[in-house]
This record gives structure tokens, C-alpha cells and sequence, in this order.
């Protein structure tokens, strides 16, 4: 069975979200991410992807957020009146962006916190511990370095293994790829992938490179100015002619220049 052929573990129904009572960031979006699949939320900085997984993990309100229409369903219950707390509990857990750590912890005492909501025992956070170094072998050698003092890359790892070890259903996962090199971009969704695969772990990750998102991902949505204006199979979207030119920067007429792509906005045919 095909990813997008499977239940939907989450649904978020044509949500609204307004900061300070007056600000209206999200306008109606709706998505849905199956049981074992990854989905990716592609737009441009400040389309809403941080804002939708805040919504989904209940982080809004320490931004003076709020959803005020719509309604967000998990593993079907509705959540969107639980804590970030019971959420996490529940297995929803959201790397933030900026691959935040405790800088003064070491990097394994950053994957203990990640156990922090568990009661089975030292033991069973013990093996998951060796089980998080089997995926981030780079991990297990810089465990006793403080965070703050790895590189970004080993960061963004951190973070990922903390998460992992809250033994998650889902992962909200905000641009990984922000402020890495390409080819540890790429290590970094190889994993994505292998948890994905072996531990089940379902993805829901928002991403401005689309190009890799795409190609890792089996389904994905395109947020412009809060609204879900394209979605799709991830090969289907990597083949729209309008993906290629205005999020890969390919055309048939080769590359376009930033003033060329800025029209894209007056484009009847992006909402058709």
C-alpha cells in the first residue's frame, strides 16, 4: 500500500490561525498525513510552514497564537485542546528550526531530556539510547561533548535523536536543511528516511529546499501567503512545470531571474 492510500494519522481541517487577535496567518489549510508517511510543507519564508506545525503541536500560545477555526485530529481524536505536553505523550514531537539544544548539556544528556515524559524504566532508555547512535553514529563519538560546542550538522542530528527517543508516532519537523551543507542536507533526509522505514515513524516536515523535499518525500503541500495553493503525489509535484520554476528554479526556457519569478503571484493558472 502506498503511503497516501493509508489511514491519515493526522488531519488538520481548514484551519485558521490569528496572532494578537487581529493577525490572520493561516487561511484555511488542510492536510493530511497517512500512518507511515512523509509529508512535506514547501513555500517560501513566510508562506506558514512554521505556524502550521506550531498549530498541529499546540505551540501557538506562547506566541500570542491561536486556532480560531477548523480542527486538527490525531490518531482520531480530536487535539487541538491538549497541551504540547499531552501531545508529546501521545507521540507528536516538533523539532523546532534552528536546531535547538541545550548548549551547556552533552549531547547524549540533550537525547536523555528527549525521555523526559516516559515510564519504562532506565533499561528501556538505555537501549533506545544505543538505538539513536545506531542511526547517528557521529553522535555516539561527540557524546560527551556540550552541544553548544558541535557543529551544526551534529546539532541538527541532536535534536532529531532527542526526538526519537520520546518514541514518537509523528515528527514535525521545521527545515532541517536550514544552514547546512548540502551533503550533510542529504544525510540528514537519509535518516529522515531510514526512520521513516524502520521504525515507522510518520514525517510531517516543512521545508523551503524543494528539490530534496520532493525527492524524499511521498506527498507534499504548497503554502503561499497562508493557503494551500498546489498539492500532490511528491513526483507529480516534481514534474508541474510551475514547482520546476518558481521552487526548483527550472523552466523550459532554463532559469528564471528573481523579477521573472516575482510575477508568478498574478498567475491565474498556480490556482487553478
Amino acid at each position: 500500500m502506498n503511503a497516501a492510500a493509508r489511514p491519515a494519522l493526522l488531519s488538520v481541517n481548514n484551519i485558521e490561525v490569528i496572532y494578537d487577535h487581529v493577525i490572520l496567518v493561516l487561511k484555511g489549510v488542510s492536510l493530511s498525513v497517512p500512518a507511515g508517511g512523509i509529508v512535506t510543507l514547501l513555500g517560501a519564508n513566510g508562506a506558514g510552514k512554521t505556524t502550521t506545525l506550531k498549530a498541529i503541536s499546540n505551540l501557538l500560545h506562547s506566541e500570542r497564537g491561536e486556532v480560531t477555526k477548523g480542527s486538527i485530529a490525531y490518531d482520531g481524536a480530536q487535539v487541538q485542546s491538549l497541551s504540547a505536553n499531552d501531545l508529546v505523550k501521545r507521540g507528536v514531537i516538533q523539532v523546532m528550526e534552528g536546531r535547538h539544544c541545550f548548549a551547556h548539556l552533552t549531547v547524549e544528556e540533550n537525547l536523555l531530556t528527549g525521555a523526559h515524559t516516559r515510564g519504562d524504566g532506565g533499561r528501556a532508555v538505555a537501549e533506545d539510547i544505543e538505538r539513536v547512535y545506531t542511526y547517528f553514529p557521529r553522535l555516539k563519538e561527540r557524546r560527551f561533548s556540550q552541544a553548544g560546542y558541535v557543529s551544526g550538522g551534529e546539532q541538527q542530528m541532536t535534536a532529531l535523536g532527542r526526538a526519537l527517543m520520546a518514541k514518537p508516532k509523528l515528527i514535525l519537523l521545521d527545515e532541517p536543511s536550514m544552514g547546512l551543507a548540502p551533503q550533510l542536507v542529504e544525510e540528514i533526509f537519509e535518516i529522515v528516511r531510514a526512520l521513516n522505514q524502520k521504525e515507522r515513524v510518520s514525517f510531517l516536515l516543512a521545508e523551503q529546499n524543494a528539490n530534496i523535499a520532493l525527492r524524499y518525500a511521498h506527498y507534499g503541500y504548497i503554502l503561499e501567503n497562508g493557503r494551500v495553493v498546489l498539492d500532490g503525489e511528491a513526483a507529480m509535484l516534481g514534474q508541474n512545470e510551475d514547482v520546476k520554476e518558481f521552487y526548483l528554479g527550472l523552466s523550459a526556457g532554463g532559469r528564471k531571474s528573481y523579477r521573472d519569478v516575482k510575477h508568478y503571484r498574478r498567475r491565474k493558472r498556480w490556482l487553478a
